[in-house]
């Protein structure tokens, strides 16, 4: 069931959606962020913290090798900031980063003993990533090339859903600090995420939730599929 969404945008995929995050004035009073730091909390954790490395997940230099877990390598700084933020609930209210059927995301408690200084650090060290396109996934639906091809590029004028270059870039590069990269991203995370747009369970974008809420299973599966091999 379809969760009303506020037609602000609230502040806060691992991927797709705008990014509305201002970093440099809500970050005024913080400290600037440390890219080395960042590599540290990502690759051994925090313990003492209850911080989770995040590599065991999320692979060598954000470079995932679970399907299940995204690409975060080469994401923009401010995007990644966003996302980490929105795994954690704010005050009395729940995270507007969920699981399916509103139960928590898997990101929750990884997020929740992370301060905002840790975020920025880990978010610079993953924005200065390169993504190794050599073992990123790639499309591999030959029968739903061409209609995902056809959402990629042109939309569904009927249905009133954009072009997905029109955001993320032709190739799929994204726009830094703004629109996430999806190109090299593993299709079926694409489609969890556009899936979890769509039931109002991820509520951090409503122009996502309005374009994911116009398209079908099918939709979904097949640019999800054709993004991946995006290069």
């Amino acid at each position: 069931m379809k969760r009303m969404l506020t037609r602000m945008v609230v502040a806060g995929s691992v991927l797709f959606g705008t990014c509305v995050v201002s970093v440099s004035h809500a970050a005024e009073a913080v400290a600037r962020p440390d890219a080395k730091r960042g590599e540290q909390l990502y690759v051994n954790g925090d313990m003492a913290r209850g911080v989770i490395a995040c590599v065991s997940c999320h692979g060598e230099g954000g470079n995932s090798v679970i399907p299940i877990n995204p690409n975060t390598a080469g994401q923009p700084y401010e995007y990644l900031v966003k996302q980490l933020l929105d795994f954690k609930p704010k005050g009395e209210k729940p995270p507007v980063r969920r699981g399916a059927d509103g139960a928590p995301s898997l990101m929750a408690p990884m997020a929740a003993p992370l301060t905002e200084e840790d975020i920025r650090d880990v978010a610079l060290y993953l924005s200065m990533q390169p993504l190794n396109f050599q073992t990123a996934p790639t499309a591999s639906n030959e029968d739903t090339m061409e209609r995902g091809m056809q959402i990629w590029r042109g939309g569904i004028p009927s249905r009133g859903v954009p072009a997905c270059a029109g955001c993320h870039s032709p190739n799929g590069a994204g726009v830094p600090g703004k629109y996430p990269r999806i190109a090299g991203q593993f299709p079926d995370y694409i489609a969890d995420q556009l899936r979890l747009f769509r039931n109002g369970d991820r509520e951090n974008s409503v122009e996502m939730f309005e374009i994911a809420d116009r398209m079908s299973d099918r939709d979904i599966a097949a640019v999800a599929d054709y993004a991946a091999g995006l290069r």
